[in-house]
Formats: C-alpha cells, structure tokens, sequence
C-alpha cells in the first residue's frame, strides 16, 4: 500500500452522467486499498446532460471529491489540463468519464510509476468496436509514429499516469492552444512504460466521437508534431516534374515516328493537355490543403487565447465544501 504519496485522479466528463455514480463507485473501491491518501478531481467540460447535478450531490458526502465546472465545452485536452492545474498529488492519472478506460488498472500504474517510470499509458492491445474502427486507429498510431520527430507509443491514448515532474513540465512549459496531449506526453521524452488492457465499450450513452471528429484528431496530432507534410510538398513537386517530363518524351518520340512511319498516329494533343492539367491540378489541390492546415493551426496559435474558462470550483478535499464562483 502506498501511504506516503499522493495519487490525483483526472476524470474529464462530457455526456457521461450515466457512468458518474458507477465510475465514483469503482474509483472508490480500488484506491484505499493501494493508495489512502487520493483525490478525484471530475472536470465538468459543460456536459449537456445532468452530470453536474450528480457530481455536486456525490461532492456533499466524499470530501476528496473535487469538481472543476467549464463555462462551455473546450475537449477533453483541456479538460485534463484543468484539472491538472488544481492537483495536489505526486503523480496524475488522467480518465475519460465513459469507464472505456477500467479503474482496476489503476494499481498496475501505480506499481509502474513507483519502479521509476515518470509516464505509464494505457496500450490498447484491443477494442470493443467494429473491425472498421479498429482497423483505423492502429493505422492512425502508425502513421502518427511515423510522421513525428520523435518515438511515440503505439496504441496509447490519454488514460495514463504521469509524475508531479511530468505534470509541472506540460503546464508551465507548453504554451500552445491545441494541445495534444499524448503527443506532448512522448515529447517531454521521461522514461515511459506502457500497461496492456482492453478498452471496453462505453458504460452508457453513445459515444460523441464520429468519422469527422476522428479525421479532426488524426490532423491535430499531425500538424502539431511533424512538418513531414511540408517536405511531401516537395517531392509531389518532384514526382509532377518527372511525370511531366515523361509525357513530353513520349509526345516527341510518337511525334517523331509518325513522321517517318506513316501507319503510326501521334496521341491526340487534346488527351494529353488534359491529363497533365488534372495531373498537375490535383498535386497543386493538395499542396494548398496542406498549408491550410499549417495555416490555420499558426492562426489559433497566435491569438493566444486561454485554453479553458472554469466557471466554479467545488473543492471538498479539506472536508469543507467551498463553491467559488467566477463570471461568465
């Protein structure tokens, strides 16, 4: 049992007020008997359900509840960093509220951490999903792996612990506005170990990830982390070149043998104008998207705006339920 450290658990909650009682539950089950002295920090990131009330009612009788409420919805990134920002333990696990990520992995973490890994993540060896959606995720970790500068962890999504070090160095020394934290979590380049489970199916409700939303993820980890794309700029500059070149050989050579073979007709100039604009049409399409992307990741950037606005606190953890309330 660890008795003199302190663990936080980040719960980032949206659209999940069918797990808030069973996760409390879990949670509550498996943290005295491996680590007494814990807080539960639920990061309310304006959940359109009835999560708030519930959460405010569990809060009246666990004094190591604490419940950040969110003016709006801002992502789980910055869900998680919020509740960052108000721990106190020595090390953080980071959840999402829909029990996909199980509580009883939890001590496996903990062991992990105390062998001297700063970063433990949860590796999902498999998914209760379709075969279509898991299929897309194991190529998206393998394409992310392979476009970032430095080594990634396959299959690691948010549920992790990281040490208070860890925790300190993504608060105070990554300033950005579109956080991705899995990928700031290899960046920092701590010692990491992964934990295997299986992810299972949401406990309630349906999930609020769709293709577009995963498509939006897959290039914010992307285009915060590699600037691979631009170098393919490059080389579809290069491969258009060549094509191009290729198609003026094979007009010449045709050209020319129809001039001294008369049974040889050269290709019609119209088909090979046409091909070489959509060719060369679609290379430039795709160049411009690319640095759209680019474009518009600098422009949210830059404006510097915060990353989350919390409306109220209740902070239960010194057994006095105190709500403080910030304007809107």
């Amino acid at each position: 049992m660890l008795t003199d450290r302190k663990i936080s658990i980040v719960i980032a909650c949206y659209s999940d007020a069918g797990s808030v009682r069973e996760f409390h539950k879990r949670i509550s089950t498996v943290m005295p008997s491996v680590a007494p002295d814990y807080e539960i920090i639920y990061v309310n990131d304006a959940s359109p359900d009835y999560a708030e009330e519930i959460l405010a009612e569990i809060a009246i009788s666990d004094p190591r509840l604490v419940i950040v409420n969110h003016t709006r919805n801002f992502g789980s990134q910055n869900a998680f960093l919020s509740g960052m920002a108000v721990s106190r333990g020595d090390a953080v696990i980071l959840m999402d509220g829909d029990l996909q990520d199980p509580p009883q992995l939890i001590p496996q973490m903990i062991e992990r951490w105390l062998e001297g890994y700063p970063v433990v993540y949860g590796r999902r060896v498999k998914r209760k999903e379709s075969v279509g959606r898991q299929v897309a995720y194991k190529l998206f970790y393998r394409l992310f792996r392979h476009m970032a500068a430095f080594p990634v962890p396959l299959d690691a999504g948010d549920f992790g612990l990281l040490d208070r070090q860890v925790v300190n160095t993504m608060l105070e020394d990554f300033p950005e506005s579109l956080p991705f934290l899995r990928g700031l979590r290899a960046y920092t380049g701590f010692r990491s170990i992964g934990v295997d489970y299986i992810r299972d199916a949401r406990y309630d409700g349906t999930s609020t990830n769709n293709l577009m939303g995963n498509v939006r993820w897959a290039k914010l980890a992307i285009f915060s982390f590699s600037k691979k794309p631009l170098e393919y700029i490059s080389l579809l500059a290069f491969i258009s070149v060549i094509i191009s070149f290729l198609f003026v050989v094979f007009y010449s050579a045709a050209y020319v043998l129809s001039r001294f073979y008369p049974t040889v007709s050269p290709p019609p100039g119209f088909m090979t104008l046409l091909l070489v604009s959509l060719m060369l049409s679609s290379v430039q399409l795709i160049c411009f998207s690319i640095l759209a992307e680019y474009l518009g990741h600098i422009y949210e950037e830059v404006k510097h705006r915060p990353k989350y606005i919390v409306r109220s606190i209740i902070d239960n953890r010194a057994k006095i339920l105190a709500k403080r309330s910030f304007p809107e």
